[in-house]
Formats: structure tokens, sequence, C-alpha cells
């Protein structure tokens, strides 16, 4: 049998699981009686775990508390925490880099040893590259995830690419994170249709608007709208190629912004892209190293495509 502290540990590690447990099952799984178990329910509550009765069969479960009480992690999660808490710490959230990393030297100090080298050898083999993150205030993701949980409209003050300014009135859906930048896709009052905005530009007016009735995301996925809007819409050049390879795999080869593919039948799939350039197409479509055939695109796409082959020909002329 377990001594008290190690029964209490597994106890709180079972009723962590978010899950129902009878007396009788935390009975059999810490191999003590239910007038035990029971005591160490008590002893839990006094140390600040809220642990609450479930009808029925004399039922516990781990509810949320005033105050955080101790959390215990098993060795995977230990780990994920850690890597999650370095990239908040260089992430896209202002204001919280302080915080995560005093809550990642708190989490370093008690991992065994064995866990602090895979977090440390992880680190340091891990290179961020390319442009640095634009942040946004935690506040303003607050606002917009709590107007779009309880529906409601939200008014903002937003900064355009070209510097004007305006007040949007929306029906905020879902916000969207690229990696990069935070997204809000909102269904604008005014305009009366889909729109994305990037957090960075916008600023909350309080207090929010009435509840409104949720309406079906656009396209049907609001990462796929966002994708397309990236890597398409946006862009003052677009082209539509078809791609002579799955989508699966396709997909593989096309990192997050650059377009987004599209099924056609399980051997081929169409990648929509956008540019400010024709060059710049033709640079990202080769990149891709798949076979294509351009179906849709302007002329000056088809001129640039020509010039590249020309190019890579007389490249390998005298070869």
């Amino acid at each position: 049998m377990l001594d008290t502290s190690a029964r209490l540990l597994k106890l709180l590690a079972l009723l962590q699981t978010h899950r129902d447990w009878t007396g009788t099952e935390l009975a059999e799984r810490l191999r003590v009686t239910s007038r035990t178990v029971r005591r160490d329910v008590d002893r839990l509550r006094e140390l600040g775990y809220p642990v609450h009765a479930t009808q029925g069969a004399g039922g516990y479960r781990l509810g949320a508390g005033a105050a955080l009480p101790p959390l215990l992690l098993d060795d995977e999660e230990a780990v994920a925490v850690a890597v999650g808490l370095r990239s908040a710490a260089d992430g896209t959230v202002a204001g919280i880099e302080e915080a995560s990393l005093r809550a990642l030297i708190k989490l370093e100090q008690v991992l065994p040893p064995r866990l602090r080298h895979s977090v440390r050898t992880l680190r340091a083999a891990t290179v961020r590259i390319g442009a640095p993150a634009t942040t946004v205030a935690p506040d303003t993701l607050m606002a917009i995830a709590e107007a779009c949980r309880r529906h409601e409209q939200l008014r903002f003050d937003y900064r355009a690419h070209d510097g004007t300014t305006s007040i949007r009135r929306t029906e905020p859906h879902s916000l969207v994170n690229t990696g990069r930048r935070w997204y809000l896709v909102a269904w604008d009052i005014d305009r009366v249709d889909w729109r994305t905005f990037r957090v960075d530009r916008l600023t909350p007016r309080t207090p929010t608007g009435p509840r409104f009735a949720p309406r079906e995301p656009p396209d049907g996925d609001v990462a796929a709208y966002v994708s397309m809007g990236l890597s398409s819409r946006t862009w003052s050049n677009r082209a539509t190629v078809l791609l002579h390879a799955s989508a699966a795999i396709a997909s593989a080869r096309v990192w997050p912004g650059m377009g987004v593919v599209e099924d056609v039948d399980g051997r081929t799939c169409h990648l929509h892209v956008g540019a400010d350039t024709p060059e710049d197409l033709v640079w990202m479509i080769t990149a891709i190293d798949l076979d294509f055939t351009l179906v849709d695109g302007s002329d000056d796409l088809v001129t640039a495509l020509r010039a590249q082959a020309a190019r890579c020909l007389g490249a390998v002329r005298d070869r």
C-alpha cells in the first residue's frame, strides 16, 4: 500500500483527468477502502483542491477553484508545457513574455534531471528563422475571444494597410493564428459580408454590442477562408495551377500562407496562389517541385513562365 503522501498525489492525478470517479473505482485504483478514499478527499479539500461530490454512486469530480492549486504533470506533459512556455516567450502575444519566462524557470527547477536535459537539448537544437512575429496585446485577444464566445457584436477602431482608420461593427466568429499574426474573422455589419481583420491593427471599443445568432462560417471553414485570403485574394497577381500529385503530397510542400490546395480527383489538385509580381508567382509555383499545368493566370504570368523555362534551358545548353 502507498503511504499517505504518495496516495494523495496519485488520487489527485486521477481526479485531474477531468472525469467523474466513483468512490469504489478510486478505492480499487488506490488499493484502499472507500473510507480511506473519503478521508483522502477531505485532505485534498483542506489543501485547497475543489473536489466536488457528484450525484449517484458516491462519485467525485475535481472542479475549478478560486485559487490555483499545484498541478501534477506526467513526463510528456511537463516537456510539452516547457516547450510551450518557451514558444510563448518568443511568440506573438505581447506582454506575456516575462510571465512565460518566470513560469518556465519555475518549471525547470522542479523537473527531474532527465526531463530538464531533454528540454534544454531541444531548446539548444532549435533555431527560429523568418521575420519577427507581429505581437498583439493579451487584453485585445481576450476581449475578442470573449465576444466570439458570447456571440456579442464587437466594435473596434481599425487601421488599414494604407494607414487610414475606420470604426467597424462586426459579428465576430473566430480568431485565427498563422504563426506570425493573429486574424479576426467576422461578419461586417455595415458591408454585409465576411471580412478578415489583422488583430494588431484593431482596438476594441467597449462595451460590446447586442447578442446575435451565429452564422455558418465563410466557405464552410474559417481556416481555409483565411488561408485563401492570405494566399490569393489580397494579391494583385493571382494564379491557379493543376498539380499532378495528390492533395496530401502537395500540402506537405506548401508552407502556411503560401497557397491553398484543393483536391480534384485524388491524383491531382488545384493550387491557388497570389504574389506581388508574376516572377514571384513563378518562383512559388516551381519551388513546390511538382509537375503542373497553368489553369488560370495573366498573360504576364505566361510570359514569366516562358522566360524562366528559357533561362533554365540556357543554363544547361552546353552541358
